[in-house]
């Protein structure tokens, strides 16, 4: 895989010495057992995959790029890079503005650009009438273009099946810059409709069979279809595909209760199923499967708790937190700073948004055990920088070999 050139700062001599050895230990990639950092009265169990993913460092290389070649003029991306505060950080610092906020939310009017301005697209894509706004102000969007090539894969695959006739049912956080991105593409081909999750699933089913009068879906899914739609008409043939960053197991779970709704509907047998539900197979990035996967292996493991490290805006950091505290006291942060003490951690609840401080989250044991992840977006070093805050706590610094 391509090597990127991101700032040293963000790499982990410790992280990568411990990637590199299970890429030659394991290099079909089929142990998801975690690693042990054995520190004596602490014992740290790392994923077997976690951290920067292509898309990622590929989005980090062109904007810090993008600077460099552009000393003197006006830079500006158009949201958040990644979901990461440090690397959006160091972005502002360098002189980057943002010009829309994580939930489109305009910072700065589009009408102060100008051609001579450059614009950077962040990892997650964005709109086709955003493309189409800054290419009519002479802005060479391509140029400085950092969407992820899996979400791109997914723009790819919403065409392909559009081409067919099929209408698109988008899983995703309808409020994500990914899933506004996705959205725009797709339904520039066809008619388009968005769901969160799978209790949306189960009402935009309600509206397909009839259960529900059709006029009544369009309150209640205001804003997530796209124009002209007909709940009547275009849901008679259709294919899900998602925002990358989602629960892989949620996404199947939504395309197998609609597939099922539709064979009951239309009477389908198997081998005209294609009929009116697409194949459009799992179209999750490589990275969130690994990184999920990951974490169901190293849950299998016997511990104390769970501590996943991410950018709190971050989808498929929430995700990683989901999984893990389904079996285990797990706590999200985004730095080391967050472990205030051995007794007080500042924790994100990633369902309210909400930071609550917690006491007595180490418990009064030795040798404790601590599961840890974290997601694509978050830097190696910040992931070395937990573990040391957490060993500085019992004293055990000097145990941790790179």
């Amino acid at each position: 895989m391509k090597q990127f050139n991101v700032p040293s700062g963000y790499r982990s001599t410790l992280i990568s010495g411990i990637k590199n050895r299970r890429k030659e230990q394991d290099k079909l990639k089929k142990d998801f057992t975690p690693t042990l950092l054995n520190l004596g009265p602490l014992q740290i169990y790392l994923a077997r995959h976690f951290g920067f993913c292509y898309g990622v460092e590929n989005a980090i290389e062109i904007a810090f790029r993008t600077i460099d070649e552009n000393p003197g003029k006006n830079i500006f991306l158009l949201s958040e890079m990644i979901h990461n505060p440090q690397v959006n950080a160091d972005l502002q610092q360098r002189g980057v503005k943002f010009l829309q906020d994580t939930y489109g939310r305009q910072l700065i009017p589009f009408e102060d650009l100008t051609g001579n301005d450059v614009v950077i697209i962040p990892a997650f894509g964005t709109t086709l009438e955003i493309e189409t706004l800054l290419k009519a102000k002479g802005i060479p969007t391509e140029k400085y273009d950092t969407t992820c090539p899996f979400v791109e894969k997914v723009w790819n695959r919403s065409e392909q099946i559009a081409r067919k006739g099929y209408s698109i049912i988008v899983h995703g956080k309808p409020k994500h810059e990914e899933t506004r991105a996705t959205f725009s593409h797709a339904s520039s081909h066809t008619p388009t409709v968005v769901v969160n999750d799978m209790e949306e699933a189960v009402e935009l089913a309600r509206y397909i069979t009839g259960e529900k009068p059709a006029e009544a879906f369009y309150t209640a899914f205001e804003g997530r279809y796209s124009q002209g739609f007909s709940i009547e008409k275009d849901m008679e043939r259709i294919g899900v595909v998602n925002q990358t960053t989602q629960l892989a197991s949620d996404t199947q779970a939504i395309s197998d209760y609609l597939k099922q709704v539709f064979i009951e509907k239309y009477e389908l047998s198997p081998a005209n199923i294609s009929d009116r539900f697409a194949d459009t197979r799992d179209t999750l990035c490589y990275a969130t499967n690994d990184n999920q996967t990951a974490v169901t292996a190293m849950l299998e493991t016997p511990a104390d708790l769970a501590i996943i490290i991410g950018g709190y805006n971050s989808s498929n950091s929430s995700h990683l937190v989901e999984l893990c505290e389904s079996r285990l006291p797990a706590y999200f942060i985004d730095a080391a700073d967050k472990l205030i003490s051995r007794e007080t951690i500042l924790h994100r609840n990633w369902r309210t948004k909400e930071q609550l401080l917690v006491n007595g989250y180490l418990p009064q044991k030795e040798p404790l055990r601590i599961l840890m992840t974290s997601g694509a977006s978050c830097p190696d070093a910040v992931v070395e920088s937990v573990i040391r805050q957490l060993a500085s706590f019992y004293g055990v610094e000097d145990r941790i070999q790179p």
